[in-house]
């Protein structure tokens, strides 16, 4: 499993959040559109903000369903989340993606979550019933450059995941 480069993470640093806002929302609320019942999963819980916090980069992210928005943050900018998560953004996607098991994750420590477990397992619950599938989704919202996009997106994930990525997603847990 492939941790963000540091020399790609060093110079994020010099990114301010504001600039990565307009791209994150974007691809956010392509997700969205391409799963448009994902946050009526939630039921009590969409109202919940859910914070993701990739280890290996300088931002967070702050996901309020209700809204729907997504806010990104520097990684240790304080912000109020009910729920949160924490690991290599490589995990993370892959979790959204259902290509992990979270619990295996979260009990080898390769992920942490803390605050309301409750609320984080029915947006599992919610991602796992939805089928996400990145590298689609970004092909589906580029317009003409949607077949390159699927092909370049689907080639990182698969070299993020790992030379066994296609035996892993042959027995995905979900």
């Amino acid at each position: 499993m492939m941790k963000i480069p540091q020399a790609v993470a060093a110079p994020a640093r010099l990114v301010p959040p504001f600039l990565l806002n307009p791209l994150v929302s974007r691809v956010f609320h392509q997700v969205i559109r391409a799963h448009p019942g994902l946050f009526e999963r939630l039921g009590e819980h969409v109202n919940k903000r859910f914070g993701f916090r990739p280890s290996d980069l300088p931002f967070a992210f702050l996901v309020e369903p209700g809204k729907p928005r997504i806010s990104v943050f520097r990684q240790d900018a304080a912000f109020e989340a009910d729920a949160a998560i924490e690991g290599p953004l490589v995990m993370l996607l892959a979790l959204l993606e259902g290509k992990l098991d979270g619990d295996a994750l979260f009990f080898s420590r390769d992920i942490t979550v803390t605050g309301d477990m409750e609320a984080m397992l029915a947006l599992r619950n919610a991602l796992d019933d939805c089928n996400v599938d990145l590298p689609a989704d970004l092909g589906n919202g580029a317009g003409p450059f949607g077949p390159v996009v699927r092909s370049i997106a689907g080639y990182i994930r698969e070299k993020a995941l790992g030379a066994d990525a296609h035996d892993r997603e042959a027995h995905s847990w979900n």
